[in-house]
């Protein structure tokens, strides 16, 4: 069902502060900037081998993000796993009595279509099923 890790996000106050670190430092693969209106994120893109880290600046006070940065603070936010097929990744999920935030996959950054499974159902991880557009 998994086919790798796709990318691991991170959740930032600020995109232009933290690039600095991930490009400059880190030298990291600058991959640019998007905004996802439906999560109120902004996100930018950031290669590292065959995976990706994905900071997330929250666009309004009621985004997910933010609600997150206030409660926990800035860092990981979830990890993301690349599926083939994610209707019938989702759906085999619930079969087996996994608490899906998704039912049915939304759009992500990057042509990508998402859908995330409850933390209470992945040991407290926030874990998202990412397929890629081909």
């Amino acid at each position: 069902m998994l086919t790798k890790i796709n990318h691991i996000g991170i959740a930032v106050k600020s995109l232009e502060d933290s690039l600095l670190f991930y490009k400059d430092n880190l030298g990291m693969s600058f991959a640019g900037i998007e905004t996802v209106e439906e999560q109120k994120v902004r996100v930018a893109m950031l290669q590292v081998g065959e995976s990706k880290i994905e900071l997330l600046e929250p666009t309004s006070d009621d985004s997910p993000v933010a609600k997150y940065i206030e409660k926990n603070g800035t860092g990981i936010h979830h990890i993301a796993y690349e599926v083939s097929n994610i209707e019938d990744a989702i759906a085999k999920l619930l079969e087996e009595g996994v608490k899906m935030i998704d039912l049915e996959p939304r759009c992500g950054a990057h042509d990508t279509r998402i859908a995330f499974l409850h933390p209470k159902s992945s040991g407290g991880v926030l874990t998202e099923l990412c397929q890629c557009s081909d």
